[in-house]
């Protein structure tokens, strides 16, 4: 059940550092894909910020993974995962894309909970 957890979470991980380099070096490309049905046009700068929160987002759970304390990492995973849960409502909020705010924002909040929770009782 643990190495499930962690591996769970280093996929985790790994897809937000993804997303978020994404947001450094190709914001509009990446944005398109968060649910919203239009990115405005000056919006660059704060997606560059999004993205170097991202990739301090995915950094910080992997460095938790080479501490090796299981019920650490899955305390930061389960309050994490309220991230993609407010993603999701934002995007549901704004009249997004419905598909992509429950299969990729809240999809990943369930993987979240599901990993925190094998690790915390694993």
């Amino acid at each position: 059940m643990l190495v499930t957890g962690y591996i769970l979470v280093g996929i985790v991980s790994l897809g937000i550092i993804y997303v978020g380099l994404n947001y450094l070096f190709a914001p509009r490309k990446i944005a398109a894909g968060f649910g919203f049905t239009e990115v405005p046009e000056n919006a660059d700068t704060f997606l560059n910020v999004k993205g170097g929160r991202d990739v301090g987002a995915g950094l910080v759970p992997l460095a938790l993974i080479v501490y090796g304390d299981p019920h650490a990492l899955g305390w930061v995973i389960l309050t994490a995962a309220v991230w993609p849960v407010f993603d999701m409502l934002i995007v549901l909020r704004h009249r997004g894309k419905k598909a992509i705010a429950f299969g990729v924002h809240g999809l990943t909040a369930v993987v979240m909970v599901a990993a925190a929770l094998l690790l915390l009782l694993g």
